[in-house]
């Protein structure tokens, strides 16, 4: 099988093709787009991550496509429903970083919390050890924070939360009880969760029915102060809203590893969002350590392999 592999990773491109050998694979360090498509026209599979966009129109110029392979838990990326009616197969990564993720939501936490970009800055650029009182902080210790999605995610986020001792509240669409339970915890609705958090962190995927579920009108309910983490997908969020409650005062912090529309950023582009001293932003890397990686690469060998021998896993619906 002809097979094409949209990765910039050297490490995982040879895991990959160990175990590969018998099919003819090709790799290119740049995501998948319309100008690029020609290149893999004759392939039978493709395997992406988030930053390719796969719509109708890339689907039509694949004619020979049968299977995509998206190194990711989410597939909003890709139209799935389309693929589905020409036949071609999806599948994707259930579990990979659930831990590695988690870490790295309290990672932009604590940076917020403690200030530690803006201490890191006047220590190594001016060499002050002076104790500014812009650079004091808060405890999570006591806060509440409200958990949008307790899915693996989710519920190591809540784990680290009570090493904290954090209070947690959590909104989901469906409610694991025995969890909630032992953890100490307590299911909400959305208002209440936005209205009654310190802090709030998304770990939800993006459909069509929470796209912006923070936006304006939620803003607008939340404590004065609020800070805001997202390292699940960036539509979750509307930035013009998002500047706003910045703007207002009414969030106090922002964390964001995810941002709307990150797909079609180019190099040197930037968002008014750059420049808010209270806003923390990464690349789309929470998921990224070596051994979420090594997850990825191998689910991923192995969902190819199923669909290869008649037995495909972990397909989306």
């Amino acid at each position: 099988m002809k097979i094409a592999f949209f990765y910039k990773s050297e490490e995982v491109k040879k895991i990959l093709e160990n175990r590969l050998l018998e099919h003819e694979i090709v790799f290119f360090e740049e995501k998948l787009t319309i100008e690029n498509v020609n290149k893999v026209k004759d392939f039978e599979a493709i395997s992406i991550f988030v930053d390719s966009e796969i719509n109708k129109n890339i689907i039509d110029n694949l004619p020979n496509l049968k299977f995509i392979a998206t190194r990711s838990t989410g597939f909003d990326h890709i139209d799935c429903e389309y693929a589905s009616r020409k036949g071609i197969k999806v599948s994707n990564v259930p579990v990979y970083g659930s831990s590695t993720v988690a870490e790295f939501t309290f990672a932009l936490l604590l940076n917020l919390s403690r200030k530690i970009n803006e201490a890191n800055k006047q220590l190594k650029e001016g060499g002050n050890f002076e104790i500014d009182p812009n650079l004091e902080g808060f405890d999570l210790d006591g806060k509440i924070l409200g958990v949008i999605g307790t899915g693996k995610i989710g519920k190591n986020v809540i784990r680290i939360a009570k090493a904290f001792n954090m209070k947690v509240l959590a909104y989901d669409v469906c409610h694991d009880d025995v969890f909630a339970k032992e953890n100490d915890f307590l299911y909400k609705t959305f208002e209440e969760v936005i209205t009654n958090s310190d802090v709030i962190t998304l770990h939800a995927p993006c459909t069509k029915d929470n796209h912006h579920l923070i936006n304006k009108e939620s803003i607008l309910k939340m404590k004065r102060g609020v800070y805001i983490i997202n390292t699940a997908r960036g539509e979750l969020i509307d930035l013009e809203a998002l500047l706003f409650g910045i703007d207002e005062g009414i969030v106090g912090g922002v964390g964001l590893d995810v941002i709307e529309g990150e797909r079609n950023f180019k190099k040197g582009d930037k968002l008014s969002l750059f420049n808010k001293k209270n806003v923390v932003i990464t690349p789309h890397v929470a998921f990224y350590s070596r051994e979420a990686v090594e997850r990825i690469a191998n689910t991923t060998i192995e969902n190819i392999k199923a669909f290869i021998s008649g037995n495909p896993t972990n397909l989306v619906k």
